[in-house]
């Protein structure tokens, strides 16, 4: 079945960074645009990055654009996101997932930006 796992959350200081990673299986990776997620306490699940399938196209939330760099390994099932300059309004917990027919949701890693 199709299955994602995050990882590379952690705690970090504002204006730090991290790279998350996101490996996938169960479907043909190369085929589907993919998104980051993330969803802070109390609120609604937001898309924050998306890629097409190829890589060739990428797009952002307003929130992290030019901070946040979405990419992806075909050859290896697997998608990045690299986090720079965080601020304590990104802390949420990230998932990843196809972008136009998601699936069941992993379990996500925490991001925490705090001094």
């Amino acid at each position: 079945q199709v299955q994602f796992v995050e990882s590379g959350g952690g705690l970090v200081q504002p204006g730090g960074s991290l790279r998350l990673s996101c490996a996938a299986s169960g479907f043909t990776f190369s085929s589907d645009a993919m998104a980051w997620y993330r969803q802070a306490p109390g609120k609604e699940r937001e898309s924050v990055a998306r890629i097409t399938s190829a890589g060739s196209v990428r797009s952002y939330a307003d929130s992290v654009k030019g901070r946040f760099t979405i990419s992806r390994d075909n050859a290896n099932n697997t998608m990045y996101l690299e986090m720079n300059s965080l601020k304590p309004e990104d802390t949420a917990v990230y998932y990843c997932n196809r972008q136009f027919t998601p699936a069941s949701w992993g379990q996500g890693t925490q991001v925490t930006v705090a001094s």
